[in-house]
């Protein structure tokens, strides 16, 4: 079990992991992961504090998937920039002379920027626990979009290989598998594009057939057509106002009905005026439910909070509120409703998140109260 943890230094956001003893840091893998330079692999130093060695990751303007994927389901395009990734880093690894055993495949460990789609994965020198790629095999499982079936087919079977195969599946065979598809998605749509195509053409050589028969302005004269089209356009008129009274009446007998059913009595039941009003009934008041929200200093609404994780940031398709604001990260933060209250939780972003001027460490979560004020970058509002 790795021991993680999120912290800020010198303006950058870092995952910080605790070696269980101190490593040998003149020893190759370190050399050259604190040389840097390596794509798809996350920038990384080796630091020491309090006597104890850590890996330090710098994970700044880039998201986890388990928060990239807090309610979005995976589709076919992501899976193939995923899959693409995975390809890129192999030859990365072997062009370092790295071993891929090394790489820290869960989900908690693996970023994606989300403006050019590309991935960064953790890679420990030496490392001999356990690679989280059976939580990764769980994540696509569990995230997969249900209303692509050949993609659920494809991640259920490369769960299955991966089982059965173990990490060589990862190297060639998955590709293969995805390309095939593809393929056969291509000639699917192929298919679907020559069908449509030979129904155009069967539908143009039977419309000089079906013009013959219709009754336009220009074939029968210019009057007579004319008259013909607006005596069609009377009558649809004149059948949606007779289904509006229709309807109208309708409303009405159930009104009145409604009015009947409520002044009914029997007459056997009526009490005096004293003894009826004579009492206290106690009425039984009905809890509002109140709706939380962001507002501005100023008291103006911005934004009901209707949903959970209600996410904020400026990237228009991966936010529920929208950040017309330079400072802000893409995905910047998350407010989400857990037992015992709502929090508020930086999601690695640039510029902070701050709860009453204090700022959040990297994906840190905070209660949220009444009238707290909350800062996006340089954008300012107040949770009431």
């Amino acid at each position: 079990m790795l021991e993680s943890e999120y912290v800020r230094n010198c303006n950058c956001n870092y995952q910080r992991i605790l070696l269980e003893e101190k490593p040998e840091d003149k020893r190759y893998q370190y050399c050259i992961l604190s040389r840097g330079g390596i794509r798809y692999l996350l920038p990384c130093s080796l630091r020491y504090m309090d006597n104890k060695a850590y890996l330090y990751y710098d994970i700044s303007s880039t998201q986890n998937l388990i928060k990239v994927f807090g309610e979005r389901k995976i589709d076919r395009s992501w899976m193939k920039d995923f899959l693409w990734g995975m390809k890129q880093l192999r030859y990365e690894l072997d062009r370092f002379l790295l071993e891929e055993e090394h790489i820290i495949w869960s989900p908690e460990h693996i970023y994606q920027d989300l403006e050019k789609n590309d991935f960064s994965f953790l890679y420990i020198p030496y490392f001999q626990g356990e690679t989280g790629l059976s939580e990764l095999l769980d994540f696509m499982v569990e995230r997969v979009t249900y209303e692509d079936e050949r993609l659920v087919e494809f991640v259920y079977g490369m769960h299955e290989k991966i089982n059965q195969i173990g990490i060589e599946y990862l190297h060639h065979q998955i590709h293969e598998d995805f390309e095939k598809l593809e393929s056969e998605e291509n000639r699917k749509d192929i298919k679907n594009e020559e069908n449509r195509v030979s129904v155009i053409q069967k539908a143009e050589a039977e419309t000089p057939v079906l013009q013959d028969r219709m009754p336009v302005a220009g074939r029968e004269g210019g009057k007579k057509g004319l008259r013909f089209f607006l005596d069609g356009k009377r009558n649809k008129q004149a059948k949606k106002e007779e289904y509006r009274e229709l309807l109208r009446r309708s409303m009405n007998e159930m009104s009145g009905y409604a009015v009947c059913e409520a002044v009914k009595y029997n007459k056997s039941e009526e009490v005096s005026f004293e003894e009826e009003f004579g009492k206290t009934i106690y009425i039984e008041e009905t809890a509002k439910i109140r709706t939380a929200g962001l507002y501005k200093l100023d008291g103006e609404l911005v934004t009901l909070l209707e949903k959970f994780p209600f996410v904020i940031g400026k990237k228009k398709e991966a936010v529920d509120l929208v950040l017309n604001d330079y400072s802000a990260s893409r995905v910047h933060a998350r407010i989400i409703r857990e037992e015992g209250g709502t929090y508020i939780e930086d999601v690695n972003s640039t510029n902070g998140t701050f709860k009453n001027g204090l700022r959040l460490q990297p994906y840190e979560k905070r209660k949220l109260e009444v009238g707290d004020e909350l800062r996006f970058g340089k954008t300012e509002y107040v949770y009431r």
